[in-house]
């Protein structure tokens, strides 16, 4: 039987990592890998988490299962975060899963079930995460322009002539901010035109919201899919912890399914229950639970909210020195964009082969594409890659 087998795709950004180990320069720069990192090259653990950690050490009394949706007081705290008071509580059907790839999964299982002939439009380019998943489960899909290489920001005339051919029915996904690989985001007047579409096509938005508070602030970053949420007939959401409470082993995320006609709810959250039974049953609960406790206590709370901000300021920072560097060393304006974008990545909107030139004479490391983790830098490391990306005629 296995050696009717074939080989799979390998995975560019683990095999990037792995070429990165075997360098041996003492100079190389890793800023492929999609993980947060301090200024001494580390993914800490917040103190928030820790502390609430320790507390959970100390007081909890078994590892039973939870339920098949996880805690319920988990997604009451992951609703409330990500949705605020834009929808009733009652309109929203929600389960535990492993990590926000586990909620993208199981939201396009759900889709799947509720209508095999749903086409998916996919931002172009997207986390490729996205499309792999998509071509293993043999789900349709399309992509929509959403990058201009010329001006490293949202083609949204593109976009929006794109996402017009959707039918009813069909799914838009959308990164609810700080747009993974890009960096480029929609700003508040254009997320409404993309209402106004999906309202006059009767297409389903899917939001995969993955970096909400490392943007413009927790509240700021989650205005686009609230707006939404809000603004439409149905709408599913895959939210990820992993890097917002820095619990990326953890695996914790939470997929929810938004209906605006609140009879529903029995029967959507009984859909999500039998999909959790039908892949891994019970979800995990330790990272669930940390954030649960972090998000309900007043001063675990505040401080996780405080660390969060410095981290996204530290970003900001980066951000803007390396802008500043590049303007320095070209003496031009045309890297400004590094700065306007949000998140922890920015996509320079170069080749392949200049992105290969980059590692092979300075030993940094960034996707094909030309994505770079702008948290995978520090005030040492701004002038190396600003130097190599102008030796390298980018």
């Amino acid at each position: 039987m296995f050696q009717a087998l074939k080989p799979q795709p390998e995975d560019k950004i683990l095999a990037l990592m792995q070429k990165y180990k075997e360098d041996p320069r003492d100079t190389k720069i890793d800023l492929g890998v999609g993980v947060y990192k301090d200024a001494n090259g580390q993914t800490p653990i917040m103190r928030a988490v820790k502390a609430a950690e320790k507390t959970l050490w100390e007081q909890e009394q078994t590892k039973s299962y939870v339920a098949l949706a996880g805690d319920p007081a988990f997604s009451d705290a992951m609703v409330q975060l990500v949705l605020g008071d834009a929808v009733d509580r009652a309109a929203v059907s929600a389960i535990a899963t492993p990590g926000g790839t586990g909620a993208v999964r199981q939201g396009f299982d759900l889709v799947k079930m509720a209508n095999p002939n749903a086409k998916i439009y996919v931002s172009d380019p997207t986390w490729p995460n996205h499309l792999s998943i998509l071509k293993h489960m043999d789900m349709p899909f399309t992509l929509y322009r959403y990058f201009d290489n010329d001006t490293r920001g949202v083609d949204f005339d593109g976009m929006m002539a794109d996402l017009a051919q959707a039918q009813a029915g069909d799914i838009v996904l959308l990164h609810g901010c700080c747009h993974n690989p890009t960096g480029a985001n929609l700003n508040m007047v254009q997320w409404g035109e993309v209402i106004a579409l999906l309202q006059k096509t009767g297409a389903v938005p899917m939001i995969d919201i993955a970096y909400q508070g490392f943007g413009d602030g927790l509240e700021q970053d989650a205005a686009a899919t609230r707006l939404i949420a809000k603004s439409v007939p149905e709408t599913i959401i895959a939210a990820s912890c992993s890097k917002n409470f820095g619990i990326y082993r953890e695996r914790t995320g939470i997929l929810m399914a938004v209906c605006q006609d609140t009879s529903a709810k029995g029967l959507n959250q009984s859909t999500l229950n039998y999909l959790n039974r039908q892949n891994y049953s019970f979800p995990p609960d330790h990272g669930a639970r940390l954030v649960t406790m972090v998000l309900n206590d007043p001063a675990l709370r505040a401080d996780w909210e405080q660390e969060l901000e410095d981290v996204r300021l530290s970003m900001l920072t980066l951000r803007k020195s390396l802008a500043d560097e590049l303007q320095r060393l070209s003496g031009s304006d045309r890297f400004g964009f590094i700065a306007q974008h949000r998140g922890m990545f920015s996509r320079l909107g170069t080749s392949a082969d200049k992105v290969e030139l980059i590692r092979e004479r300075h030993g940094i490391y960034m996707v094909g594409d030309s994505r770079l983790n702008i948290a995978g830098l520090n005030a040492k490391t701004i002038p190396l890659l600003a130097h190599a990306i102008i030796d390298c005629g980018v």
